[in-house]
């Protein structure tokens, strides 16, 4: 199939596929008459990336998946980094949530007295 076909195939513009090709996520596809052919298997690892990157992994961690160890070795350590970096966000999201409910009900007079009881960990700061 031609780059026009797999791009539509695949619901991406044919400059991502040539940048994948460029990043080293898909082998360079051979040549016919100057245009780039591009075999089935090609689509499936489309649809790998695309599972990657919907799951949260950048290309370069995508192209560690792709190149390597067998696959479910590379998939298992790639996953347990991207688990506990995921928790450590749904951490961080947790306290920022925590701190904003503290702020929203704060009825403070100026920012140092906010402060203050904030440092003081009194919650929520409020008169």
């Amino acid at each position: 199939m031609t780059i026009g076909e797999l791009a539509q195939r695949a619901g991406l513009k044919a400059s991502a596929i040539r940048y994948y090709e460029q990043a080293g996520l898909l082998p360079k596809a051979p040549r016919q008459g100057g245009r780039r052919v591009y075999a089935e298997p090609t689509l499936k690892r489309l649809e790998v990336i695309d599972y990657a990157k919907q799951s949260g992994f950048t290309l370069e961690e995508i192209s560690r998946l792709l190149h390597g160890a067998p696959v479910s070795a590379r998939w298992q350590a790639l996953v347990a980094v991207k688990l506990a970096d995921l928790n450590a966000q749904l951490d961080r999201i947790a306290r920022m949530r925590t701190m904003l409910e503290r702020i929203a009900k704060c009825r403070c007079v100026d920012v140092e007295e906010c402060g203050r009881i904030l440092m003081e960990n009194r919650s929520p700061c409020s008169r």
